[in-house]
């Protein structure tokens, strides 16, 4: 590596952390004073629990989210530097090209790449739980019947539904339960009940006042009884819906939930594709701002860093203006969660590589 490049790397990353560094203390600063109204509301609430359970978890999540965008405003500003220095035009002077130019930037962003893409896999989803399961306690309004869920319908296999009323997942018990088995579409068997209740001890449902009915050739048989202990594939968490608990599993568990839910017939699950693969889409569109923002920046302007970091904030707001959108709109029903996912990426990727191409010729 030459000395140019430690040099930029050096300031590539140095810079990264001095925008990391600013950004986050503003952001928990705006959160105290949101905050400390219902934090006040718990006598039994200490400082260091606040830290340790709240904004040591803020910090990991908001400063993964932070991480392009810092990245992107620190790219724009020691390259607009330097490029004012008339460093870029001695650099260039030496016969380097702009594409030997980008080797130190391409290794920067390779690096925070990485630590994004170990981050959003792996890190912030236990700190997602753990802050989600502070604020529930602490800071939201408590719903009413939010354990409770009704008309549940849940396939367990290619051949296997079950169907409940209502369960609540405090008690662990739910009402009008059904079990069926199909044979292609002719049923072949049926198990009713007026309760199932979880008992976890022995990994097994109670049956209260049920019913079996057997579908035979040429009859039906039917069993009555008042307690039935069974097995079944699934557990009270399978039966939970809900966006939280997709942020709240690393890549890999959430990864062998979605196959599950797909073996279970379960219909929409965009909402868990949207995560997963935006845990992978964010850190990479570290390269794409970065080229963007080396390619916007390396050229001297009449009106200085000031112009730059204008255009650099507003594509930044543009970028994650479009980020949101796609995740809404690639959490529906019938779009591609993949694609909807990556299309900031592609749309912004193209852009750099016109920025690229547009700076390489000159």
């Amino acid at each position: 590596m030459r000395i140019i490049d430690k040099y930029i790397l050096k300031k590539f990353l140095s810079s990264f952390a001095l925008v990391l560094v600013l950004l986050l203390p503003i952001a928990i600063a705006i959160d105290v004073s949101e905050k400390v109204d219902k934090f006040l509301r718990h006598a039994d609430l200490s400082a260091s629990e606040i830290i340790r359970d709240y904004y040591v978890h803020f910090i990991v999540i908001f400063g993964n989210t932070f991480m392009p965008l810092a990245l992107f405003i620190a790219v724009i500003f020691f390259t607009s530097k330097i490029a004012s220095n008339t460093e870029i035009i001695a650099i260039h002077s030496a016969k380097i090209s702009f594409t030997r130019f980008l080797k130190p930037y391409f290794i920067g962003a390779t690096l925070v790449t990485v630590l994004a893409l170990g981050m959003n896999h792996f890190v912030v989803p236990n700190s997602n739980k753990i802050f989600n399961e502070f604020s529930k306690k602490y800071l939201q309004k408590k719903k009413y019947n939010q354990n409770h869920i009704t008309n549940i319908n849940l396939q367990l296999g290619s051949n296997d539904y079950i169907y409940l009323k209502s369960y609540n997942l405090t008690t662990k018990q739910g009402q009008k339960f059904s079990f069926e088995k199909f044979e292609g579409t002719k049923l072949q068997y049926k198990l009713m009940a007026e309760n199932v209740r979880w008992i976890e001890k022995d990994t097994v449902f109670r049956l209260n006042t049920y019913k079996k009915r057997f579908i035979l050739k040429d009859k039906d048989s039917i069993e009555y009884g008042i307690k039935l202990d069974t097995l079944l594939d699934f557990r009270p968490k399978d039966l939970i819906n809900v966006d939280d608990l997709a942020k709240e599993m690393t890549s890999i568990k959430l990864n062998e939930f979605i196959e599950l839910s797909r073996q279970r017939g379960v219909g929409n699950l965009n909402t868990y594709l949207v995560e997963f693969h935006k845990r992978t889409s964010l850190p990479i569109s570290t390269y794409i701002l970065t080229f963007i923002a080396v390619c916007l920046a390396a050229k001297k302007r009449r009106g200085g860093m000031g112009i730059n970091l204008a255009i650099g904030i507003t594509l930044m707001f543009v970028y994650v203006f479009f980020l949101k959108i796609v995740e809404v709109l690639g959490a529906g029903a019938e779009t591609n969660a993949f694609i909807m996912v990556w299309l900031p990426n592609i749309f912004f990727g193209a852009l750099a590589v016109y920025l690229y191409l547009r700076n390489a010729k000159n």
